[in-house]
């Protein structure tokens, strides 16, 4: 069990408080405060990678249908709750502007190539460094593709059943993390990746008693809705 902290890592930004993967989810978890954000990337028909977590529009925006299928000249007008547009990954890299770390989720299939390609022009060209970039998906396949593009860029495993199970593939892949789901943790699978020599950065911690559990269990950083709850 370690002693350190966990890095407080913002949920699609801080999304129990602003409209979630919107700049001004980004910007609340950043006044907040967090050590990290995380986001969800998808493509779109016209080529450009988007931040937004579903497949369809429906749930959060004034219109429906499949995000993959629209461009970007149409999606631009599409209007979030809250009054809010789709962002692009860019943007979101330029509001960070490397202040903190950045967690991206691979949604969509094919986003291993776009985003390799904007995280690596922004590290050469925008200000941003590759320690505060990660990359990850349920998606094993495209963090797959990711790793031959890039030997050097940080990969997390994400996994929804017991994470132990995902030791394996993280060797392969030469990972720094498995980002689990919170109820599938116990203090021994805890200890059992840190062993084997990977962060855990669990999700979605909303709940404070969750929180101090997962405290005392000594993961390595907590993702969550509500960034002020993890002190």
């Amino acid at each position: 069990m370690q002693t350190t902290k966990p890095l407080v890592i913002g949920h699609r930004g801080a999304m129990g408080y602003e409209t979630e993967n919107t700049l001004a989810s980004v910007q609340k978890a950043m006044d907040m405060g967090v050590d990290m954000i995380e986001i969800d990337v998808i493509n779109i028909k016209s080529g450009e990678t988007v931040v937004f977590h579903d497949k369809t529009l429906d749930r959060l925006g004034n219109a429906g249908g499949n995000i993959e299928e629209y461009n970007l000249y149409d999606l631009k007008k599409v209007i979030l709750d809250g009054n809010h547009r789709i962002p692009l990954l860019q943007d979101v890299l330029k509001l960070i502007n490397n202040k903190v770390a950045l967690n991206i989720e691979l949604k969509g299939d094919g986003t291993a190539n776009r985003v390799n390609f904007i995280t690596d022009y922004y590290v050469k060209n925008g200000g941003w460094e590759w320690k505060n970039i990660v990359i990850s998906s349920f998606n094993w396949e495209e963090l797959r593709r990711l790793r031959k593009l890039n030997p050097e860029i940080a990969i997390a495993v994400l996994t929804e059943e017991d994470p132990v199970a995902a030791i394996a593939v993280a060797k392969e892949l030469n990972a720094v993390a498995i980002n689990p789901y919170f109820e599938e943790l116990t203090q021994e699978k805890v200890d059992k990746i840190q062993s084997e020599g990977f962060k855990v950065l669990t999700w979605t911690v909303n709940e404070p008693a969750a929180i101090k559990k997962m405290q005392e269990f000594g993961v390595d950083g907590i993702i969550t809705n509500y960034p002020d709850r993890v002190n």
